[in-house]
This record gives structure tokens, sequence and C-alpha cells, in this order.
């Protein structure tokens, strides 16, 4: 198991609660404008933090925690017998588990949630599942990206689907299919680009107009969903 990173006291990433995120190393899609290179790569510079030394700190900390998000990188690909052991621990501290996840493994999915070891996930999605090799620069099993969206669209836990939209890459009829996939899901997430260090060296995106573009994109998107919110803008939007 491979943490490469710790953030304590985040009040954006695990929603209405305060967590500490714990960041796991490799990722087996290599999307151009993800903000975490050194995690997708595993870099030698990352010092990998024991599982021992994490919960220790967590214990400290409990006290001013609603919860942990597990992100990386992609969490999933982890072994899964290390992977409950963890999350198991982290819920005997009496705190909640968000997971960060780009579908790509459904059974992993499905096993934590059966153990009842996590309480949210968000999960990304790409693009059009006919566009995501060209998006996420990797073959990619379109198959289980859908069947973990069906797993989390049974309700079994509270969840979001959320999209980063680069306007270089995904256009407004990508967004409106994705809807359309989608559509029922109680909550998606439009967020917006981030300039600076990406796992594709050089990737620029023109976001020209993105304050005015992003919300009214999800205006036009909120008859799909029972609930749009906009994120990464100087203002968050909830559309819905």
């Amino acid at each position: 198991m491979y943490i490469g990173g710790i953030q304590k006291t985040s009040l954006v990433d695990f929603p209405g609660n305060i967590c500490d995120t714990l960041f796991f190393a490799g990722c087996n899609l290599r999307c151009p404008y993800c903000h975490n290179p050194e995690l997708v790569r595993g870099d030698a510079s990352l010092t990998a933090i024991g599982c021992g030394e994490v919960l220790a700190a967590l214990e400290r900390r409990k006290h001013l925690l609603d919860g942990v998000c597990i992100s990386g990188g992609e969490p999933t690909l982890q072994p899964v017998a290390d992977l409950v052991k963890l999350l198991s621990a982290i819920k005997s501290l009496g705190l909640q588990v968000k997971l960060d996840t780009n579908g790509t493994k459904p059974e992993v999915l499905e096993q934590l949630l059966e153990r009842d070891l996590i309480d949210y996930v968000a999960m990304d999605i790409k693009a059009p599942l006919e566009r995501y090799q060209e998006v996420c620069r990797v073959a990619v099993d379109t198959d289980a990206i859908k069947r973990s969206v069906e797993i989390l669209r049974r309700g079994l836990v509270a969840y979001e689907f959320r999209t980063t939209v680069p306007r270089s890459l995904l256009s407004e009829d990508d967004l409106l299919q994705m809807g359309q996939w989608l559509q029922g899901a109680v909550r998606f997430v439009l967020q917006a680009y981030q300039p600076g260090v990406h796992l594709e060296p050089g990737f620029v995106s023109d976001e020209a107009g993105v304050e005015e573009w992003l919300p009214a994109m999800g205006e036009k998107l909120q008859d799909f969903f029972a609930e749009v919110q906009v994120r990464g803008l100087k203002v968050a939007v909830t559309v819905g």
C-alpha cells in the first residue's frame, strides 16, 4: 500500500465535513490536465507513509475531524485486503470515509460498499464513453465505468458524479451527452479546470469566460439531475 501524502484539515474534500485527506500513489489513467502528476506516476520524490503512522495521526486528531477522504492517484488500485484493513481501522475511530475514484475498478468499489466501509463516493466522469480513451490518453474498459455508475445509482451510499471541464477537451455537446447518460443521478458536479503544473507538460486550455460559461452549462444540465454544482470558480454555484 502506497500512501504518498496527507492533507490535514480540509474543508472542501468531503462535502459537509471536516476531514484529513490521504493521497494514494499510482493511477491507471493519464488525463493531461491532472494536477497531481507526482501521485499519478508514483515519483521517487514521494515519501511513502505507513498505515501505522497514518492511523496514529488520525487517533490524535479524531476529535477535530468528521471523516477521512481517500484520494489519489487512484485508491482502488491498492491491494483490496490492505484497503479493507485501513478503512476498517478508520471507521473504528468513529470517522466517516469518503472515496474519490475514477470508477475503473467496480469490483473493489462493490466490495468496500458491501463491507459498509464507505459513507460517500465521488466518481470522476472523464468524458462521454466513446471519448474516454481520447481524453484519458490510455485504453479504458468503459464497461467497468458503466458498472461503477450503476453500482452507485443503486443508492446504497451517498455519491456524486463529477467532471473536470477543460474547454479544450470537453465541449457543451460532450457535457449534454454525459447528462443524458447519467440522468437521474442525485448530484452532478462541474469542476473548473485549474491552470498550473499538469501531468502532460505544456497542456493548456483557454478558459476565457469560464466564470459565466460554466454556471450557464450547469443550468442546461439541471433537467438531468436533482442537483448540479459548479466548483472551482471564485464563487461556488448550486443549481436545482
